[in-house]
């Protein structure tokens, strides 16, 4: 007689039955993935094929539910290296086949067993694209994920997504931003200092401006223009971060003052949006957003297309095809996407400020557009000289 096979913690929550709902009604069925219970948060997919411990741990992620459209997700495990902040962000996680085995030499545990030490409740064996098609079509929209004693009460489901928070009009970057300055050194010789204003920003950000020689004093998303003045930097950069732009109003006022003194200016993701409000330029909710490592970027300053990583649901809405005067000059549209027309990037033509709406920092994603951080670079050589 053979002894029993022990019931591991992972197949115990394999048998507990999880329901997501979205806020329009839909329904879809599968297991406890992660930590049991429920959660609330806005429904969005990525399209990417690997990195997902950075779009875990991704801050502009912050109160959304991510779906996987990649059908296998925790092949490599999690490890301890590639984090791109203190911890996971995302409101819940969707995924259609979670791997039984992690399999890389830098692994330190599971997927599964790390988004239940952070309490991050998950679902996984629906069909995540027949809910990724119902989110193409119907937009982004609320969603709620329930596991356990959360299904106690299943008619009461749909009224508590219905009364969770939009992110329309969310504030949300102080939320993730740090609460006390800090400076990521130069590697190698100093040559420039930056200071960067923290909307949630990635750990691999302020890493390549430092391969560069850039000492970075990354400062709260509620400093001031004189705090930022305060490190007498030769440029000022603003990071991606969740939230709807239109709250950003003191992020703005800041962003202008940049533009004043005539400082060279980079933003990327969230930083974007508040250059192009900063500018005079509206910004609006996109159906349902970029999300992955695959979105095709062409720059418009040299036709080059890239292959880019895309985390935002908001946009810029400046005119593509003339350039704009603004309070501050003359701004072109930099770069496009090329799946759908928006706007993914700024050039102003008569003051030293950039933006661009993806991330190229690469982590994770391609590394097509690393040559940003050169163009900051440069545009801080031009200032100096």
């Amino acid at each position: 007689m053979t002894a029993p096979v022990p019931t591991t913690q992972r197949q115990r929550r394999e048998r507990v039955p999880a329901v997501l709902v979205l806020e329009d009604g839909r329904t879809f069925r599968g297991q406890a993935y992660g930590a049991t219970g429920e959660t609330y948060g806005e429904a969005v997919f990525n399209t990417g094929m690997s990195g997902y411990q950075e779009t875990l741990t991704d801050p502009s992620y912050h109160r959304q539910v991510v779906v996987m459209t990649a059908p296998q997700i925790g092949n490599t495990g999690w490890n301890d290296e590639d984090d791109e902040s203190k911890r996971i962000w995302v409101a819940g996680y969707v995924v259609r086949d979670p791997a039984r085995v992690a399999s890389n030499w830098r692994s330190r545990r599971s997927l599964d067993d790390e988004l239940v030490n952070q309490g991050i409740v998950g679902i996984s064996g629906i069909d995540t694209r027949a809910l990724t098609r119902h989110l193409r079509e119907r937009g982004a929209m609320r969603c709620g994920i329930f596991s356990g004693e959360a299904l106690a009460d299943r008619s009461a489901l749909l009224a508590k997504v219905q009364n969770s928070p939009e992110m329309k009009g969310a504030d949300l970057c102080a939320e993730v931003a740090t609460t006390e300055p800090y400076v990521v050194p130069a590697i190698g010789e100093k040559r420039f200092t930056v200071a960067a204003l923290d909307l949630g920003i990635k750990a691999m950000t302020p890493q390549r401006m430092a391969e560069r020689g850039i000492e970075v004093h990354v400062l709260p998303a509620d400093a001031t223009l004189e705090d930022v003045y305060a490190v007498r930097p030769d440029g000022v950069f603003f990071s991606n971060g969740p939230g709807d732009p239109a709250t950003a109003d003191h992020q703005v006022a800041v962003a202008q003052g940049v533009l004043e003194r005539r400082t060279p200016f980079f933003g990327i993701c969230f930083g974007n949006q508040i250059l192009g409000r900063a500018l005079g330029f509206g910004t609006y909710k996109l159906k349902y957003g970029h999300r992955g490592i695959n979105q095709p970027v062409q720059d418009r300053t040299t036709g080059k297309v890239e292959v880019t990583a895309h985390n935002h649901g908001f946009a810029v809405n400046a005119p593509l095809d003339e350039v704009s005067d603004t309070p501050y000059g003359r701004v072109e549209v930099s770069h496009v996407c090329l799946n759908d027309d928006v706007v993914e990037g700024l050039q102003a033509l008569d003051v030293p400020a950039f933006s661009v709406q993806y991330h190229p920092e690469a982590a994770a994603g391609p590394h097509d557009a690393a040559y940003l951080f050169d163009r900051f670079v440069k545009l801080m050589e031009g200032q100096r000289a």
